[in-house]
């Protein structure tokens, strides 16, 4: 724990974040793309050090995208979030700390007097590459793309009239795909093993977005479902951004991540990061 905190405390970060012009799709028709590209170093190197402490290197690639097709009638929403970094200390290996995808496709048509929309959407969770549990000697695989892999739909209304979020509920399924870590499937209940589990439930999303300041605004999005045969258990995923801009090319952006579920953890789950990042315009 010293030896972290030391690292922690004098690590020297390098940020980058390509940056894609973000549209008003509030008022253009059509295609509108927009999308963030970072790439996060994190890195310390002692020779001859009497105060203690490790080399220590970490880097993150990281990928936030939409592409959005809006007309009169229909609003057709994708977004794609991406992660990937490793980290090594000392003499160990290198080791994955950030190992993610999450695409959500949202469609949702316009109703004359109505304040609310019909929507239907579609969502796909999984990690990009095998994540490795190293707490364990030696380390075991708990994770690999698709496996598990969470692909969820959602049928219902949409309330987007407010001017800092969005919210929709709706009935919602959740398949849930496996290969080799078949416990986040598997029904021991059963002398098969199970590498697919499809629940019914209800599934809510609430996005909001506020300019604290000029140079200052907070992003969060929080998903929650529950499945009808368990209706006191939820998955819950709320993720957070604070986005300072320092100057016009520089910003700073703290994330926050909270994810409750059982078949993954009994306990939370939280990954929290600190970036600095220069930022470049495009287009």
């Amino acid at each position: 724990m010293k030896k972290l905190l030391l690292i922690t405390f004098f690590t020297i970060i390098l940020s980058l974040n390509l940056t894609f012009a973000q549209q008003d799709s509030t008022k253009k028709m059509g295609w509108i793309p927009s999308g963030v590209a970072g790439l996060n170093i994190s890195q310390i190197a002692l020779n001859n050090w009497s105060q203690g402490g490790e080399n220590s290197l970490t880097w993150t690639l990281t990928g936030d995208f939409a592409l959005n097709y809006i007309t009169e009638n229909y609003t057709l929403e994708n977004t794609l979030k991406v992660a990937y970094g490793k980290n090594k200390a000392g003499s160990q290996e290198f080791r994955t700390n950030d190992n993610e995808l999450y695409l959500v496709n949202l469609i949702s048509k316009n109703i004359d007097s109505w304040d609310i929309k019909p929507y239907f959407s579609n969502s796909v969770r999984t990690t990009i590459t095998i994540g490795y549990d190293y707490s364990k000697n030696p380390k075991s695989e708990i994770a690999d793309i698709f496996d598990p892999g969470y692909v969820n739909q959602s049928l219902g209304f949409l309330y987007d009239k407010h001017k800092y979020f969005t919210t929709r509920l709706g009935l919602g399924s959740q398949e849930v795909f496996t290969n080799v870590n078949t416990r986040y499937t598997d029904d021991p209940k059963t002398p098969e093993i199970e590498t697919f589990k499809f629940d019914m439930g209800v599934e809510s999303v609430t996005t909001s977005e506020v300019n604290l300041a000029e140079n200052l605004m907070i992003k969060s999005n929080l998903r929650l479902f529950s499945r009808f045969k368990e209706l006191s258990v939820w998955d819950i995923r709320w993720d957070n951004a604070l986005v300072a801009k320092v100057n016009d090319f520089l910003n700073v952006n703290l994330t926050f991540l909270f994810v409750y579920q059982e078949d993954q953890s009994k306990q939370g789950q939280i990954k929290q990061a600190l970036q600095l990042g220069v930022v470049y315009t495009l287009f």
